[in-house]
């Protein structure tokens, strides 16, 4: 077996000392070290020699060494802190052109711009922009393999979330009716430098090709952003936000105006959804 890709170049450790890196709680860093739990989280992402790989929020490089590491074709790495983009460079040198760091906010940019084809997203995502990524990604499902994410342990519960719970809302509801939602496993803050006040889950996202229950993504989330704008509320007021005349709408959808949005499960939110294409005249396409 041929020597990792990095075996040449000095520790994690080592790099964030010589470079004198220190995460900035502004950006949402909590840096990863552990060779295990990176390795790890590259197992988790599955094979990747045939595919690239988009991470945001490299850091260091750590998990971005795992994954060349793990085999992965290619690596495009979207990081917005210019010391950690200086910081990467000895490892872009070792990749061979298998490592592309780019210099940018991963909010500002469309991933299909800077990668073609089927890939996987693999990501220590930044605490503040965790949620926002993964439901922008949701909506252009159709490249993306698999995403494997390491969010706030609180992020992760609320997209595994039942109906009847508290944690149950918006993004469990997209998220579940996009892909199918696994929690792998949870991370102390101690496995982080500095150490965050939360725990951490690493989450599995993987698309479907076409989502099990038929629904226009656009209508489903004006309907569940209606719904648990005003979780408290019954549907008949709270539906008012999606359409002003949230009673048709319940009549339509065959569901009782007097429930809340916690209440329904998937095919309730997706026959909602139908109901409000139905009463706006809008086409039956599923995207």
């Amino acid at each position: 077996m041929s020597a990792p890709l990095t075996a040449g170049l000095p520790s994690l450790k080592a790099t964030i000392e010589a470079t004198g890196l220190r995460a900035d709680k502004s950006l949402g860093q909590h840096f990863l070290t552990d060779p295990a739990i990176l390795g790890r989280i590259a197992e988790a992402a599955g094979p990747l020699h045939d595919l690239t790989v988009l991470e945001v929020g490299p850091g260091p490089g750590g998990l971005t060494r795992a994954l060349l590491d793990a085999g992965a074709q290619r690596v495009v790495a979207i990081e917005r802190d210019p010391r950690c983009v200086a910081a990467l460079q000895p490892l872009v040198d070792a990749a061979g052109g298998r490592l592309l760091v780019l210099a940018g906010d991963a909010l500002a940019l469309d991933h299909r711009r800077v990668v073609s084809g089927p890939c996987t997203i693999a990501a220590n995502l930044p605490y503040n922009i965790g949620t926002e990524l993964i439901v922008r990604w949701l909506r252009v499902p159709a490249d993306i393999q698999r995403l494997v994410v390491l969010v706030q342990k609180e992020v992760g519960q609320r997209l595994q979330a039942q109906p009847g719970t508290s944690a149950y809302g918006r993004l469990a509801v997209l998220a579940q009716w996009a892909s199918r939602v696994e929690g792998l496993f949870d991370l102390p803050p101690g496995a982080f430098q500095p150490p965050p006040k939360v725990h951490s889950r690493l989450m599995r996202l993987t698309p479907y090709p076409s989502p099990p229950i038929p629904a226009r993504l656009h209508s489903l989330e004006r309907i569940t952003a209606a719904a648990f704008g005003q979780r408290r509320k019954m549907l008949k007021t709270s539906l008012k936000a999606a359409h002003p005349d949230s009673l048709a709408l319940c009549t339509l959808a065959d569901i009782d105006p007097t429930r809340r949005a916690e209440t329904l499960d998937l095919q309730a939110f997706a026959t909602l959804a139908n109901a409000l294409d139905q009463l706006t005249s809008q086409g039956p396409d599923q995207r």
